[in-house]
């Protein structure tokens, strides 16, 4: 089950890297970032360890307050968000036409939340692609208590050169993850590269819409808040999305920003104005009690040094995911399914 619990959170602060460092890696990724002096160039050069860094310091915090599945959904009303989560989901299953037999890849998984829901929900073999040491080997625990070992893997790999051979999988898809990826159009070719022909890759991606304007100043700086707290190279629109699966080769079979028809904003989880029981860590209220649980704990010493910091800049993604959100110049769903010719 997931990390629930104050000594849970503690003890996941920081995953693979060591207490005494975790200070020391939290300077290095604010480095990376317009806010600290940083700029596009150097995240994307050192994608893997940005993102490598950003995923060890906040994966305990993600699982804490949002679950398994690191992710937004589109919702109706008198939905829970864990219920939208699984719809979305389950949405992407069947925009797929998973069945049972199917080798499936899940590119970037996190620490596979998606993956175990998805193989129940279809009966399908899946694989998870992570760089991440810590998130899979909190995934392969979740997995094994959900019984999925046999059927569901990880792979340890960089989703830019992928160890597997061409046409290995039935379907792919991905989760909000390949926003990751230095160079849109290098990734859907990897991705391109190991699909069967004929067969389909979906994904939600986080994009800039076309409201978003390069000049205006906060825009550019909700922007950087995104991209700090969440581990972006860069945020790209809508349009080079779509053009950059075109150059990978892929023929669009349905394209649209899921947020424009979603009856509750997908943004409302983590808006301080809204007051909710069952998403109650993510509220104003319940962020501020882990803020200050989370300091207590790193003065008592059993949270690294620096947790702290890692806190706040996710608060400060937090803010900017809201405003981009209400301002409409932001989505976190932007959805295709895209085929491979045969």
């Amino acid at each position: 089950m997931s990390k629930t619990g104050a000594l849970d959170l503690a003890s996941g602060l920081g995953g693979k890297i060591k207490k005494q460092e975790v200070q020391s890696a939290v300077e290095q990724y604010e480095k990376y970032h317009v806010y600290h002096g940083g700029d596009e160039e150097s995240r994307k050069t050192n994608y893997s360890d940005m993102v490598n860094k950003y995923y060890d310091l906040a994966t305990s915090f993600y699982e804490f307050g949002w679950g398994e599945s690191f992710h937004f959904a589109h919702r109706w009303q008198g939905e829970s968000l864990r219920e939208s989560i699984k719809r979305h989901e389950h949405f992407l299953a069947l925009q797929l036409g998973l069945k049972a037999g199917m080798k499936v890849l899940d590119v970037g998984c996190g620490i596979g939340g998606p993956l175990r829901e998805i193989a129940r929900f279809s009966s399908t073999s899946i694989t998870g692609l992570n760089n991440n040491e810590y998130q899979i080997s909190r995934g392969e625990e979740l997995n094994r208590i959900a019984g999925l070992s046999q059927t569901c893997n990880f792979v340890k790999a960089d989703f830019m050169k992928m160890p597997f051979s061409d046409g290995t999988f039935d379907a792919i898809y991905a989760i909000e993850a390949t926003c990751h990826a230095p160079d849109a159009v290098g990734c859907y070719k990897e991705i391109y590269r190991v699909l069967k022909p004929g067969q389909c890759f979906a994904a939600y991606e986080w994009c800039m819409t076309k409201h978003y304007d390069p000049k205006n100043q906060e825009h550019q700086k909700l922007k950087a808040e995104i991209e700090l707290g969440n581990g972006l190279p860069d945020v790209r629109s809508t349009d080079q999305c779509l053009e950059a699966l075109k150059l990978a080769g892929f023929e669009v079979v349905m394209e649209k920003d899921l947020s424009l028809d979603s009856p509750v904003p997908w943004y409302l989880p983590l808006d301080t104005s809204v007051f909710s029981i069952t998403s109650f860590r993510l509220t104003s209220f319940g962020r501020l009690v882990t803020k200050t649980m989370v300091k207590t704990l790193e003065f008592v010493g059993l949270a690294p040094a620096g947790s702290d910091r890692v806190s706040a800049f996710l608060e400060k993604a937090a803010e900017g995911l809201v405003n981009g959100g209400k301002k409409e110049i932001f989505t976190p769903m932007y959805f295709f399914l895209v085929r491979k010719p045969l």
